[in-house]
């Protein structure tokens, strides 16, 4: 072996390394331009449902067409298997908005070659037929079960639906993900997802944040404009700072 052939293969672990960082920046990336494109991503002053005043606002609602919807389970399909690869069985949609990101999400993951189960729950119980609270392939014991949820959630339509999944089937809570995490404190100085995680012993998964979303938008025109103005962005520091979770 010549003193050259150890530095060559330090040079292609270095280059892989890069290429995995930029297919993720990219990713990042695409999934911004995405939510601007489908007007869920909103920039300038909101009031939320808490009574905030925010520097920005997430509709998923927006999400209106089967090519949206196909598009986003993809990117939700991709962070799953980047993150966990094949360590989960069947995806879990909370009733309303959680049941088609969890149907579109298994049909990207099949596309994908993992083909897993989802099932969601109904508001109320079926009391004819075969009756039951759940929709969708049925939980068995050691299933590995992830959440599949819009935004950061403060935990309410979680600690509402882990008794129905626990009393399913003996399952394991593999992971929350969520579309975007806004990153705010939740009860403590932690975020709202991370706390809910720990709660719960789930790991908490995002396709992207709110510090990665102001990251590109600053470093980012689109459609020829820098949509954070310098006014903008102070109104959003000054948020986080009031917010944020630390």
């Amino acid at each position: 072996m010549t003193n050259d052939e150890p530095s060559k293969t330090a040079s292609s672990k270095t280059d892989s390394s890069k290429d995995a960082l930029s297919s993720k920046d990219a990713l990042t990336g695409d999934f911004i331009r995405f939510m601007l494109d489908s007007g869920v991503l909103k920039l300038g002053s909101f009031k939320t449902k808490s009574g905030r005043m925010s520097p920005y606002f997430l509709d998923a609602g927006r999400y209106g067409r089967g090519s949206q919807l196909e598009r986003l389970g993809g990117f939700y399909a991709d962070r799953l298997l980047d993150t966990l690869g094949d360590g989960f069985d069947v995806l879990f949609g909370p009733a309303y908005k959680g049941i088609p990101l969890a149907v579109a999400t298994a049909m990207a993951l099949a596309k994908r070659g993992r083909d897993v189960g989802f099932c969601f729950n109904r508001k109320e119980a079926k009391d004819h037929g075969e009756g039951g609270v759940l929709v969708g392939q049925p939980l068995r014991d050691g299933d590995r079960v992830v959440i599949v949820e819009d935004v950061t959630t403060a935990g309410t339509s979680i600690r509402e639906t882990v008794p129905i999944l626990r009393a399913a089937a003996k399952v394991e809570l593999r992971a929350l993900i969520v579309s975007v995490d806004r990153q705010e404190r939740g009860k403590s100085e932690r975020s709202a997802l991370v706390e809910v995680g720990e709660e719960f012993g789930l790991t908490t998964l995002s396709i992207v944040n709110i510090e990665q979303i102001v990251d590109y938008l600053k470093q980012h025109e689109v459609n020829g404009a820098r949509l954070i103005t310098p006014e903008l962005d102070a109104a959003i520091r000054d948020y986080r700072r009031a917010y944020g979770a630390s």
